[in-house]
């Protein structure tokens, strides 16, 4: 493997990892050469600097000495890679041992001045041994690594083989005997993707192999069925056609599973997800607050093209049969409004531009803002359709009215029922699978999209399914094969549904943490003195060190609160409110010492931590304590400072006091529960006791659904099909 240049400032490892694993295990090897790579060029160093330089050295070569034997240990179960691994686990010694001798204090040679001991005489040697350690280390994580794919590619191989016999099999017989191996190895199977999808770094491949492995669970259940249909009913097309569905969607997943741990092109990665509108709206804003560093970093026209594209995707929404008179007007009026900022705009930026100035005026300064809002809530209005649409049919559909309908017909041999409730779930599955493409234009993160996307095209797949099933039983209303066939179809309906019901919520957290009332922006006529962008300033490593670890912790305390805010009954007591705004002001602060979020500017954390009066008084009237926090924090972030120095104590005091505030109140919110919970028994201990005795079985803990059903996210839901597997020699006189 090709190691990256070195140079005398820095040491670039130039790699990109895959997965967690072998990053966590080069992150320390990094670090520690990159110390030694990087020391100060100074010929003689104090004894303190010395013996530390010598200790790296040591771990260094320490660790190298435990990596290689494992490494070693590889090459012998696995004779295949026994040369590379060895080769590679030969050069990774013998880089460690240079790099121990060249930082070993009885080598290095004293000063001739002043008797000093000197380091690092042979600079070139250290940079060529420290290349050749990461070069070989990677090399040696790389084809162990490599075995991991290795053992993933064999598995589906013997399980597609097995499925090919299952598809050919004639009798009860032969399926049971093929079926139990085939448990087997879709358990091994599900396994290694398992651990294959925790391990992955990239969030779309985990969404993508998440929603692979989905398909194989749901389906393998569905094979046992169908195929025990296809048996006993051999002349009937609908169950052909219902088996073959089921065979080829598995038969897909495999495949994308291997193309996701391979990272093939040859499908998966070829299909380019569609522009979603909450991507086009993050872009167009990030095009537009460009603006305000360099005049000169867009034109009208590309800015204008951006916009078009973007109120274009709306058509989604407008064009919608489901879409309200009400709501399409509303959104109608967003896109003209954003139209006519955008426009003003323009106008402030050629006057801007035809004035040379070299930053954004305060004139430009508000159309941007005034821009920027509009597509906002544009963004706002448009995920208050797509979820309210899908909470609707939610609602709706929970009740499986069509899907009752349809076993009730089937199970009376009602064929011309059948297709009348079949035309019925067509219906609703155009409409579900429409919901979940508005649901991709606001879902807010990549995976999500994925998710989006797998939940259309599960809809898409399983609505037929069920209407072949449910031919299949008309035509056979006696057969229970048949019949149970159709109800495992059903419960994966069902099942969909519950995950779009989960998949709305997640997206709904996104949307929330991004509209809390105090991420808004400076709008115009407020902060006017703070229109014009600070100059951008770069924080030396201690200072971003220690922002890294106040946002660390300030992620902590914010998980902690969440946890806390989820046991209380009243989830709309100002308490909870309160406490989740703090919490959710907290992970944005978090996001902003990662350099990521909506807080793009020192400005943006300072206006976040204005407290708005609403906010401040219900959390002081709470307890004294918070008071001094609180207003700490208020004319913190008001206090204008100058300079670099002065601005990094503004923010480093600015996430203190929030960690301060968030640490009273994390420690409050128990207390108060336990408060309001007492004071809501006493209230209502005067009633009967038969009250009493209802709200005792009330509280009586209930173990989870997971639980009680024995799912196992890894097994495919095997252990369900075991009791199939045992039963199934019966069902041959059924």
């Amino acid at each position: 493997m090709a190691s990256s240049p070195c140079s005398n400032s820095n040491f670039d490892s130039g790699l990109e990892i895959k997965t967690r694993s072998v990053e966590q295990t080069l992150i320390p090897l990094v670090s520690q050469i990159t110390t030694l790579i990087n020391h100060k060029d100074k010929p003689k160093k104090s004894e303190r600097t010395l013996a530390a330089i010598h200790r790296v050295g040591q771990a260094v070569s320490v660790a190298v000495g435990r990596f290689v034997a494992v490494g070693e240990a590889i090459a012998t179960e696995n004779q295949e890679l026994k040369d590379e691994m060895g080769q590679a686990c030969f050069e990774a010694r013998r880089a460690g041992d240079a790099i121990a001798q060249l930082t070993d204090v009885a080598s290095a040679l004293p000063s001739q001045s002043d008797g000093r001991v000197t380091v690092f005489s042979d600079r070139t040697g250290m940079v060529k041994a420290a290349r050749l350690l990461l070069s070989s280390v990677t090399k040696v994580l790389v084809l162990a690594d490599r075995i991991v794919i290795k053992q993933i590619i064999t598995s589906r191989n013997k399980v597609l083989v097995t499925l090919d016999h299952l598809e050919r099999v004639s009798t009860f017989q032969e399926f049971v005997q093929i079926f139990s191996q085939f448990g087997n190895e879709m358990v091994e199977f599900a396994h290694l993707t398992g651990d294959r999808q925790n391990d992955l770094k990239d969030e779309k491949k985990k969404a993508r192999m998440a929603a692979a492995r989905a398909v194989l669970e749901k389906c393998t259940m569905m094979l046992l069925t169908a195929s025990k249909t296809c048996l006993r009913h051999p002349d009937c097309e609908s169950a052909r056609i219902n088996k073959d569905a089921v065979f080829h969607r598995m038969r897909c997943a495999l495949e994308q599973v291997i193309e996701i741990v391979t990272e093939a092109r040859s499908c998966g990665e070829n299909k380019v997800l569609p522009a979603s509108i909450y991507n086009g709206i993050k872009d167009f804003k990030l095009s537009v607050e460009c603006l305000r560093e360099n005049l000169h970093s867009s034109s009208p026209q590309s800015v204008g093209s951006q916009l078009e594209a973007l109120v274009e995707r709306t058509e989604d929404f407008t064009d919608s049969a489901y879409t309200s008179h009400e709501q399409r007007q509303a959104i109608l009026g967003l896109c003209q409004l954003a139209h006519r900022d955008s426009q003003q705009l323009v106008y402030a930026w050629i006057e801007a531009q035809s004035a040379h100035a070299k930053e954004a005026t305060e004139d430009m300064e508000v159309a941007i803002l005034k821009t920027c809002q509009s597509v906002s809530d544009l963004r706002r209005e448009l995920h208050k359709v797509a979820v309210s649409r899908a909470s609707d049919l939610l609602k709706v559909h929970g009740e499986q009215l069509s899907l009752r309908a349809l076993k009730a017909a089937g199970a009376e041999g009602n064929l011309e029922a059948v297709a009348e409730y079949s035309r019925t779930l067509t219906e609703q599955k155009e409409q579900l699978m429409e919901t979940c493409r508005l649901l991709y234009h606001v879902s807010g993160t990549e995976p999500l999209e994925i998710t989006c996307v797998h939940a259309e095209e599960t809809f898409h797949v399983i609505g037929p399914q069920i209407i072949s099933a449910a031919q299949t039983l008309a035509l056979h209303p006696s057969s229970k094969i048949a019949k149970e066939n159709l109800e495992v179809f059903c419960e994966a309906w069902e099942s969909q549904l519950c995950d779009m019901a989960l998949l709305l919520r997640e997206i709904n957290d996104v949307f929330e943490g991004d509209k809390r009332p105090y991420l808004s922006l400076p709008r115009p006529g407020k902060h006017s003195a703070n229109l014009k962008t600070a100059k951008a300033v770069k924080l030396d490593a201690e200072e971003q060190t220690s922002l890294a670890k106040l946002g660390l912790e300030l992620r902590l305390l914010s998980s902690d609160m969440d946890t806390e805010v989820e046991k209380w009954e009243e989830q709309e007591h100002d308490i909870v409110r309160q406490s989740q705004s703090l919490a959710s002001m907290a992970y944005n602060m978090y996001l902003f010492t990662r350099g990521e979020g909506l807080l793009k500017t020192t400005l943006d954390l300072f206006h976040q931590a204005e407290l708005v009066d609403e906010e401040k008084s219900a959390v002081m009237t709470e307890m004294e304590k918070l008071v001094a926090l609180c207003q700490q924090l208020q004319m913190g972030a008001k206090t204008p400072v100058q300079g670099k120095t002065a601005t990094f104590q503004k923010v480093d005091s600015s996430i203190q006091k929030t960690r301060g505030i968030l640490t009273v109140v994390l420690s409050l919110l128990p207390v108060c529960n336990k408060l309001n919970r007492k004071y809501k028994s006493e209230r209502s201990s005067l009633g009967s006791p038969q009250d009493w005795k209802e709200r005792q079985d009330a509280s009586t803990p209930v173990k989870e659904e997971g639980a009680l059903n024995g799912k196992n996210t890894n097994g495919f839901g095997v252990k369900s099909l075991e009791q199939h597997i045992t039963g199934l020699n019966l069902l041959e006189s059924k």
